[in-house]
């Protein structure tokens, strides 16, 4: 569609693929009507993404499950993270959550970690993580994890992620992650590697 960019981070598939993007949606650009096939799960990175059903601001999770369809927008125009045909069919819940708002309690496994779980499913765990200033995790999951970095800085063997850089590790690899001086707010998503379901094309 005109006006709207995609870059593309991940794709596992053809014309149908279960694919992780970052798409920016010009000032007054919109998307046609379309329905969630493999079901759709975005965060708001820049902007305010629109719909039908309302107007998602900066630092808005949302999951649109198997079926919800709507004709996206964005009149002041916006960038978002978006991930497709990556939920499970039993997985109904539609979510919109402002993640300025989010209540974040202590993790009980990462001293100076805060987290608020945002879904929370057998086949994958969703968080908000705020990690105080030089605090050092160890990271291993049986299903892999993917990071976006929202502020601040992760640190690992020498490289630095910054605002809006993107990590995928896959299962059961180890890793040890630092935060920066100003620490770091992420978004994590655990578990969803073990098995990935490539979606059937057409």
């Amino acid at each position: 569609m005109a006006g709207v960019d995609r870059r593309m981070l991940d794709r596992i598939g053809d014309e149908v693929a279960r694919a992780t993007s970052i798409v920016r949606y010009a000032k007054g650009s919109a998307f046609a009507e379309h329905t969630h096939s493999g079901g759709e799960e975005f965060i708001v990175l820049e902007g305010v993404f629109q719909d039908e059903h309302g107007d998602y601001p900066t630092g808005t999770y949302v999951r649109n499950p198997i079926g919800t369809h709507h004709i996206p927008r964005s009149d002041p125009g916006c960038t978002i993270f978006v991930k497709l045909w990556q939920f499970e069919p039993d997985d109904h819940e539609q979510i919109a959550i402002d993640l300025n708002k989010a209540s974040l309690v202590p993790d009980p496994l990462h001293a100076g970690v805060h987290s608020a779980i945002l879904a929370d499913r057998a086949y994958e765990q969703v968080a908000l993580e705020q990690w105080d200033a030089d605090v050092s995790v160890n990271l291993i999951e049986e299903g892999g994890f993917e990071i976006l970095v929202l502020n601040g800085d992760l640190l690992h063997s020498g490289d630095a992620y910054g605002k809006h850089d993107w990590i995928r590790w896959p299962s059961n690899k180890p890793a040890r992650f630092n935060s920066g001086a100003a620490g770091a707010r992420i978004w994590i998503k655990r578990g969803h590697l073990k098995e990935i379901r490539v979606p059937e094309q057409g």
